[in-house]
């Protein structure tokens, strides 16, 4: 089939580098960006249910930037005073960066790792005395949990936010050639926005082995999959489908 559309489930990104664009314009599409999930903080009443006291913990690991603005927007709401001795451990330099929003960085101790948790569990098990605390998402990838509990680190998970499936109900009209996803959770808003779905003609693109087996779990059909060796983005994957496309209607 001929692509035409593309809804990205996403936002669009904000920087002029932004791949899809020079996929619309080489290609002629249409590429639109959606948002099919978003982030709601929990309320101070459910962040104390978890019985966790920020006080107890000297040092904080923070998974995204996310992660940071509901890590001090629950300080603030339970006026715990974030002291000036606490330690930050983050997954990416961009991350770390972030914290300017909050704190003076040249006066704090602040940690990063490239991308991932193994990166960052060097810094981690330097200061294995300390008390950390993870504030995370209710869909936190095990590997975290699982790289801190390899290396018995002390530390208390707790749940400051949750992502939830945006309302989609005004694209009920509109039809989109394909349909590109980034986790799972974008697979379940799809359905859960409309639980009728049929895919038919649609094509689905799925970014990451979790999201391509959500795919598969949801009786949906996977026509587009990346990262691979060769196409490491979404955008390549999707430029290779079409090209391969036009290859086989020669």
């Amino acid at each position: 089939m001929s692509i035409r559309t593309i809804l990205v489930s996403q936002p669009e990104p904000e920087t002029n580098k932004n791949p899809y664009l020079s996929l619309a314009e080489s290609h002629k599409l249409q590429v639109d960006f959606r948002p099919f999930i978003h982030v709601e903080g929990v309320d101070k009443a459910e962040f104390r249910n978890q019985k966790v006291n920020f006080s107890d913990h000297s040092a904080v690991i923070l998974t995204s930037k996310t992660a940071v603005d509901h890590y001090f927007r629950m300080a603030e709401e339970c006026r715990f005073e974030v002291p000036a001795s606490m330690k930050y451990f983050c997954i990416s330099e961009a991350v770390a960066y972030y914290l300017q929003k909050y704190v003076t960085y040249r006066k704090r101790k602040i940690f990063h790792g490239k991308q991932t948790i193994e990166d960052l569990m060097d810094s981690i098990k330097k200061h294995k005395k300390e008390k950390y605390l993870l504030p995370c998402s209710d869909i936190l990838r095990d590997s975290i949990p699982m790289a801190l509990d390899k290396d018995k680190i002390n530390y208390s998970k707790v749940v400051l936010y949750r992502t939830v499936a945006s309302d989609l109900s005004d694209l009920e009209s509109v039809q989109y050639d394909v349909l590109v996803f980034f986790s799972p959770s974008g697979i379940e808003s799809l359905l859960k926005n409309f639980p009728d779905f049929k895919q038919n003609n649609t094509l689905i693109a799925a970014f990451g082995p979790t999201t391509a087996k959500a795919v598969v779990d949801n009786n949906l059909r996977l026509d587009i999959n990346a990262p691979q060796p060769q196409l490491p983005s979404m955008s390549m994957a999707i430029e290779h489908f079409i090209k391969d496309n036009k290859k086989k209607k020669k």
